[in-house]
């Protein structure tokens, strides 16, 4: 243990950057979104500003929401019309997804936002809802200690390129597979 920590002690001390980070939480598994929210409360525990976009969702009524939305602090926009195999109606998730959008642009201009959560965005460009290149320019050119969070399965190359972290959360096993149905507080 004594050689492990004046490994791990070498590695801190080296870590002495301070910038914005960009992290993609990304996979087929549980746990994208939960973890990306811990942050914002990890943030709030600081006193910093968040704001949150959540492009699929249309519900208002999630405990995330009633909980964090509710903190003085935070932004919270619900985006969405709903998951898109619901809708149906891909012109219409466009142009839902590039109004979404333009939200989340003043969100990535706005200097006093310490955090800010771009929850299922990856599904908008994985259906070419949105162009990833614009993406990424506006995620690169957002303020310099501005950290960014995004969610969702399937992130695309110019995201795992441009981020700082990427973590993909795998698919072990999941209740809903057993016929056990979304639980409030676990998965709503």
């Amino acid at each position: 243990m004594a050689r492990k920590k004046k490994v791990i002690d070498a590695a801190i001390a080296q870590a002495n950057q301070d910038k914005g980070l960009l992290l993609v939480l990304t996979g087929n598994g549980k746990g994208k979104s939960s973890s990306a929210f811990g942050m914002v409360a990890r943030s709030l525990g600081y006193g910093f500003k968040v704001g949150v976009a959540q492009f699929l969702k249309s519900r208002r009524d999630t405990g995330e929401e009633k909980f964090l939305g509710a903190q003085a602090g935070v932004d919270w926009q619900v985006l969405g019309d709903g998951f898109t195999w619901d809708t149906q109606d891909k012109a219409a998730d466009t142009a839902t997804a590039q109004r979404g959008w333009q939200v989340a642009q003043a969100m990535l201009r706005d200097t006093s936002l310490h955090l800010v959560v771009l929850d299922e965005l990856t599904y908008l460009l994985k259906y070419g809802y949105l162009e990833a290149a614009q993406v990424c320019a506006d995620l690169a050119a957002r303020p310099a200690m501005q950290h960014v969070v995004i969610t969702g399965r399937a992130a695309p190359d110019c995201l795992l390129e441009l981020a700082d972290t990427v973590s993909e959360i795998n698919d072990v096993k999941h209740a809903y597979r057993a016929g056990i149905k979304a639980q409030p507080g676990i998965d709503l």
